[in-house]
């Protein structure tokens, strides 16, 4: 799963400043080259410079893209400020509209256009859901994103940054307030915090305020160690360190101590009159809600019934591939009988221990450097960023995701990281832990980020935005590569590929359960249990995530699905010229796209031979 790209640090579209000035009405007659090229260079000329004035607004971004500008600066997360940008969006919409000749842009560039538009008309569109979201959940929540982004986003090479470090630790404070305030909005509208989320939020904001110089522990905080590791490191003299780490300190208990104290409280407050209920249904208008979401997640216009059913022919699917790998390995009994076994037996798992959690990292970096001696035979352009495999960090691993994948920095300074998540031993079978790898790492996420964020001819809005069908469903098709290629030689890890396929089938069966079917978080904990090997501990965070991010996860199976139709419709277009390196060429040079235009560029693709545009 690449979290990323649903956050607040993944610009749906760019919101701009400067806007030009209006040019001549677009002209009847064919355009010259000269023409082509002009207005082209012009417009691409306008997404780089909206690209620039956006960045210049989100102090976060830049520090997540490795740009070190206002590294001192927070985010602006008021209502004031998503009206400064919807404001802009409608004046940037009204620029495209009047002041480009469309017919004279070069084919690339009138993709780019069209993008850019649809991005910014759905923008404004969706601001009428702008409060139907929890910006404190367990999954990606502000109350451990915050300081994830410290550790892991923030490096301190110099003394100045760690000055601005020290700053961020201050403005705390004050975005905080703005996120207790953002709360306290949607509980006036309607939109509260489920139930179950408030012990497992409460409960990260409480770690990160524990130790010192919080309280009399032995043991520093999180952040004031993460502070000392990395000052300790810089090339001054030890009476400058000390300085920081005094004023540091300082900073944690005026900054960041008022500003989580403050969201404590608020968010104390509203669990006592917090409900129950889960799916958006219970939102003003929130079937109409949902019904979007689906479609922005999906890039299609499928119905959540029409993708519910999908759902349970793919589960019925799966189940029939599962059948015959237990009869390859002599199993008797039941499919259910099958599930219990894989899910009990202690073969299939590493112990909870140090020991164990140290073999299961040793061989998640063995499945990577395995593949990636086999990149060629899949594709032709590959990224120059490196990719590691960390383990989720022990402040946030209770609550984060069993693994998801964290891009690298544009200017080659952080390397793309595959993140698995040692918490729960339980959750981590080791028959699952291929699938897991190519998905998070590659030929998955890593692959198809790393790639789009390198290509020399695309603004920056196509190789940084992000379409959640598109990504998530390549990353779910890259589990099914590695099977063609003979990997999961052992049938239990193809059981496992399989398994994690189920659980994505299974996903579009559920997320349309709770959230257009009224499905309690009980009865999608059970299809889970019942459907799946996965451990009871997975359903009841998959539930979770459903229930505080609807449609997300159908995003996964809609996209693989649509993949692979393209490529078998590429191969059976092509017979024994089909390429599929060539086939991947078109699907990741391109940038992110929805599933519709991606469609139309492997129709292309037939046609021309051709990957490029």
């Amino acid at each position: 799963m690449y979290l990323k790209n649903t956050t607040k640090y993944m610009l749906a579209s760019f919101l701009f400043i400067g806007i030009a000035c209006k040019t001549a009405p677009q002209k009847a007659t064919e355009p010259t080259a000269e023409e082509i090229e002009k207005e082209s260079a012009k417009v691409n000329a306008f997404f780089q410079q909206q690209f620039e004035e956006s960045m210049n607004m989100h102090p976060m971004y830049q520090t997540y893209l490795g740009i070190n500008k206002d590294a001192d600066k927070w985010d602006d997360i008021s209502d004031a400020f998503l009206d400064k940008e919807l404001a802009l969006t409608k004046k940037v919409l009204e620029w495209l509209h009047d002041s480009v000749n469309v017919s004279a842009l070069d084919e690339t560039t009138k993709l780019s256009y069209d993008l850019f538009k649809k991005s910014l008309e759905n923008t404004i569109e969706d601001d009428t859901y702008r409060l139907y979201t929890y910006p404190v959940n367990q999954m990606h929540g502000a109350q451990a994103e915050i300081p994830a982004f410290l550790i892991n986003m923030h490096q301190i090479k110099t003394e100045k940054d760690a000055e601005n470090y020290i700053s961020r630790l201050q403005g705390i404070k004050p975005m905080f307030a703005q996120l207790a305030e953002n709360l306290k909005k949607r509980q006036e509208a309607g939109i509260m915090i489920p139930k179950f989320v408030f012990a497992k939020v409460l409960d990260d904001a409480k770690n990160i305020i524990k130790g010192k110089p919080f309280d009399d522990s032995s043991k520093n905080s999180t952040l004031l160690q993460d502070f000392e590791t990395k000052v300790a490191k810089l090339p001054i003299d030890e009476a400058k360190k000390e300085t920081l780490i005094t004023k540091a300190k300082k900073a944690l208990i005026e900054g960041v101590l008022a500003g989580y104290t403050n969201l404590i409280t608020t968010l104390e407050e509203q669990e006592k009159v917090a409900s129950t209920d889960d799916g958006a249904w219970k939102f003003p208008n929130g079937e109409a809600f949902y019904n979007n979401a689906l479609k922005r997640t999906t890039t299609t216009d499928l119905t959540a019934e029409e993708i519910h059913e999908i759902g349970l022919k793919e589960v019925a699917r799966i189940h029939d591939e599962m059948r015959k790998i237990m009869k390859k390995v002599g199993f008797k009994g039941s499919l259910q009988d099958f599930f219990k076994f894989m899910k009990t037996d202690a073969q299939f798992y590493y112990s909870a221990d140090a020991k164990g959690k140290k073999e299961y990292m040793e061989k998640a970096e063995f499945i990577i450097d395995s593949m990636k001696t086999r990149l060629n035979e899949l594709f032709i352009t590959k990224p120059k960023a490196d990719l590691q495999v960390k383990a989720v960090e022990g402040f946030r691993e209770k609550s984060a995701g069993k693994a998801f994948y964290q891009q690298p920095a544009l200017d080659g300074s952080r390397p793309g990281t595959y993140y698995a998540n040692m918490y729960d031993m339980a959750s981590m079978p080791s028959y699952q832990m291929e699938a897991l790898a190519y998905h998070e790492g590659i030929p998955g996420h890593h692959m198809q980020i790393a790639i789009a964020q390198e290509l020399k001819d695309l603004p920056m809005f196509r190789k940084l935005g992000r379409y959640t069908a598109y990504v998530e469903g390549w990353g779910l098709y890259s589990e099914f590569i590695p099977k063609e290629m003979g990997f999961y030689s052992d049938p239990y890890s193809d059981f496992g590929r399989l398994a994690m396929e189920l659980w994505r089938a299974c996903r579009l069966v559920v997320d349309t359960g709770i959230h257009a079917k009224k499905w309690t978080r009980e009865e999608g904990i059970k299809y889970y249990t019942d459907n799946t090997p996965n451990a009871e501990a997975d359903a009841v965070k998959m539930v979770e995530r459903h229930i505080v991010m609807p449609s997300q996860a159908t995003a996964y199976k809609i996209g693989m699905l649509k993949i692979i139709e393209l490529r078998e419709k590429a191969k059976k277009a092509l017979g024994d010229k089909f390429d599929i390196r060539k086939f991947h060429d078109v699907v990741l040079t391109n940038g992110p796209l929805p599933l519709d235009v991606l469609e139309n560029l492997v129709d292309k693709y037939i046609t021309s031979g051709s990957s490029s545009i």
